[in-house]
This record gives structure tokens, C-alpha cells and sequence, in this order.
């Protein structure tokens, strides 16, 4: 079967890989369970090289015994890393964890920032944590690289870029500003449930005619 399209210009292409995303996950958005911007923040340090599902099972236990930003910035670290030892990497996730929420109650009134630069001035938080912050919880335009973004972005020709910073820049330079935030979340479904790091299902995808990857062209 022939996948090949024609597309005149990048904007054109880029539009049509969104809309055929956007109409094979319509419920695309963030997985993780939180009741406020903090709990977002913690749940997504959690997240690296976590699955969501397990991280909302430890943030169900988790945030009962730690809720605010001072309790977690008084929190026992040996008890914070039990509770959080299933999400893997737990000493260096407690470790930014406390830290961010010293800096939110030290520096912030105890209120997370609502600004991507504030957020990504607190100790712990990496670029990826502080723009899913600002777009899930915040309504912020962002885009934020994990693995399945980088990974899809690359087979996509989105970007070609070596470091998560690159495929953002090269993102947000493909797309419109206002796509980002529902880009960041189509790319992350499509990663996650159909063109996956090992085993891509090429035969399923709605946009192998976009892939560069060999493997959708067979």
C-alpha cells in the first residue's frame, strides 16, 4: 500500500501529522493524577523514567502523608524515599523533590510560580518539569521533551536534534505556538501506545506517510 503524500510546505505537514494525531487520540492530555500545581510538580519529578500509571499509585499514598509544600520541605528524607522507591532513581527524585519545595516556601510564599522562568529557578526542576507545570496546570503555550517526544519528533522530521533543548527549539520553531501544548501531548500518546522505542507499530499508524524511519515505509 502507498502511504506517500504530498506536502507543498512544513506548516502544511505539520498541520497535517497534528491532525491526524489529534483524531487518533482525541483524549489525549496529561496522565497524572494531582489536585493542585504542586502536586503536578511533584508527580512529574516522579515521572522521569516512570510510568504514569506508577506514579499515580505512589502519589495516592504519597500525598497523604505529605501534602504541601512545607510538608514536603520538612519532610524526612529516608521516609520520602521509602514512599517514592517504586519510581526508581527515589534518592535523587526526594533530593529535588525537598529542595524545589524549600525553594517554593523560601522564595514563593509557599505558592508555585506561574511563570516559567520562576519555575525553572527552583532547585530540582529540570526544563521538562517546568513546562509540563506551566501547560497542564498553568494553560501555558509549552512544550515539553521526555523520551517519547524526542523520540517521536525525530522519526517525524520534526527535529534531528541531539539533546531534549534542541527538539524543543526545533518543535516550537515547526509548529504554531498555540499547537504546543496539545502537540506535546499527541506526540507523547503516539510514542506511548504506537510508535514505541523497540517495537514501533508501523502497520497501525496514522502517520507513517510523515515517518522517516525505515521501517513505516515497509
Amino acid at each position: 500500500m502507498d502511504n506517500s503524500v504530498t506536502i507543498h510546505t512544513k506548516e502544511e505537514r505539520a498541520r497535517g501529522i497534528l491532525s491526524a494525531l489529534a483524531a487518533e487520540y482525541p483524549a489525549a492530555q496529561c496522565e497524572l493524577e494531582y489536585d493542585n500545581p504542586f502536586h503536578l510538580l511533584v508527580a512529574v519529578i516522579l515521572s522521569a523514567q516512570c510510568t504514569d500509571k506508577r506514579v499515580n499509585e505512589v502519589t495516592k499514598e504519597l500525598f497523604r502523608v505529605y501534602d504541601t509544600p512545607e510538608d514536603f520541605a520538612n519532610a524526612d528524607i529516608e521516609n520520602l524515599q521509602r514512599l517514592i522507591f517504586s519510581c526508581g532513581f527515589y534518592r535523587n527524585k526526594s533530593a529535588s523533590i525537598i529542595s524545589a519545595s524549600r525553594d517554593i516556601v523560601g522564595r514563593f510564599g509557599g505558592r508555585v510560580p506561574d511563570n516559567f522562568d520562576d519555575l525553572l529557578s527552583l532547585k530540582g526542576v529540570g526544563r521538562k518539569t517546568a513546562n509540563v507545570v506551566m501547560s497542564v496546570a498553568f494553560g501555558g503555550n509549552n512544550i515539553a521533551v521526555d523520551t517519547h517526544v524526542f523520540r517521536v519528533s525525530h522519526r517525524l522530521g520534526f527535529s534531528g536534534g541531539k539533546t531534549p533543548l534542541d527538539v524543543e527549539k526545533d518543535l516550537m520553531t515547526a509548529l504554531a505556538p498555540e499547537d504546543w501544548s496539545l502537540a506535546h501531548h499527541l506526540l507523547i500518546f503516539h510514542g506511548r501506545y504506537c510508535c514505541k522505542s523497540q517495537r514501533p507499530q508501523c502497520g497501525e499508524c496514522k502517520v507513517a506517510a510523515f515517518c522517516t524511519n525505515s521501517a513505516a515505509k515497509l
